[in-house]
């Protein structure tokens, strides 16, 4: 009976996801920042930790809106309708994948198969970088928990930046094409065979009401339990990290560097967005926190722009598929049109 009982604990399936959730770094961090703090300063632990729940209580709805909308995209196949669609003139192609980016459920990582499997089909370059940029700034989900933790106006300008840095990459490319440059950007390490595995792990056909296969609403489960658990963990730090930042940064030192008052804020935000960026949703309440202690509109945007597609995780997800010169190009587009966009968003006013 016992063996029995100890059998079935080991098959849960809740069993996986808490053993991942105690192995994670995220996990561990958490852990290790709330011994120093014990120790450090005491009273400011139940300060945190109050915080953090209560920001979690606030954008609970939206974190289950967001938790769905990518839990849908995944079952019904939806994303499979992307790679198609970049096919046919090259500027309308471009266009096209610079729109679609700014609203696909991808995050920089994510999109690396997607990108790998369009590359090895013979998609030209200049779309699958304007959606590569444009896809990890912003996506559904990313829109609603910014407009909750930032503001609507920002989400919206966000998505816009998106776009625009999508456009401006993918054109970019355009030129370079134009004069012979950037020819068989994958790695040779990244075979066409590796690449159409990729998309061969999706259906061909795209099915809306997913519930009518079961296949489909495991993958549903198995997609919100998983998103759940990414979301819930980078929530929770950049949660505990802003109630840090808020009692111990200084608003002086803030303004005095990516304030108003100092013109080399947007380029210095995005160029401590690179490594110093968690992920975009960790980065909402990050962002927040810095506007509210002085941070400039136009160096938030910058900052959450740049992050996005140059940050570690992403960085090193793009070295692994593309050929150097590729790669610096990326980086390179990426971090000046976060500077442009930024740019104009603050001279916008930090309006639309």
């Amino acid at each position: 009976m016992n063996t029995c009982t100890e059998a079935e604990n080991r098959n849960h399936p809740l069993l996986p996801v808490i053993s991942s959730i105690i192995k994670d770094k995220v996990f561990r961090a958490m852990i290790l920042m709330i011994l120093l703090l014990a120790i450090i300063d005491l009273p400011q632990l139940s300060v945190s930790i109050m915080s953090t729940l209560e920001s979690l209580w606030e954008m609970l709805p939206f974190f289950a809106l967001a938790i769905g909308i990518a839990a849908y995209a995944k079952a019904t196949s939806a994303d499979a309708l992307i790679a198609r669609a970049f096919s046919g003139n090259p500027v309308r192609a471009t266009i096209l994948a610079a729109l679609v980016g700014a609203i696909s459920p991808f995050c920089s990582c994510g999109v690396i198969p997607l990108i790998a499997a369009m590359l090895g089909a013979g998609v030209p370059l200049a779309p699958v970088m304007a959606f590569w940029i444009a896809s990890p700034i912003m996506d559904p989900e990313m829109f609603i928990l910014t407009a909750a933790g930032i503001g609507f106006n920002f989400a919206v300008a966000k998505t816009l930046a998106a776009m625009a840095m999508g456009l401006f990459a993918g054109f970019s490319v355009l030129v370079i094409k134009r004069y012979g440059g950037l020819e068989s950007p994958l790695r040779a390490e990244v075979s066409n065979c590796c690449a159409s595995s990729c998309a061969s792990d999706k259906p061909d056909n795209v099915l809306w009401k997913f519930w009518r296969e079961p296949a489909r609403v495991a993958a549903f489960n198995q997609e919100s339990l998983s998103i759940g658990v990414f979301l819930g963990k980078w929530l929770t730090l950049a949660f505990f990290l802003e109630s840090l930042m808020i009692a111990y940064i200084s608003s002086a030192w803030i303004a005095g560097y990516v304030g108003p008052d100092n013109w080399f804020a947007i380029p210095l935000a995005a160029m401590v967005g690179a490594p110093s960026y968690l992920n975009g949703y960790a980065a909402i309440p990050l962002i927040s926190g810095l506007i509210e202690i002085g941070m400039t509109p136009g160096a938030a945007m910058a900052f959450i722009t740049a992050g996005a597609v140059s940050s570690v995780p992403a960085a090193i997800a793009v070295w692994a598929l593309v050929k150097k010169p590729v790669f610096v190009l990326y980086l390179a587009l990426g971090l000046t049109g976060s500077m442009i966009t930024a740019w104009m968003y603050q001279l916008s006013g930090g309006a639309i």
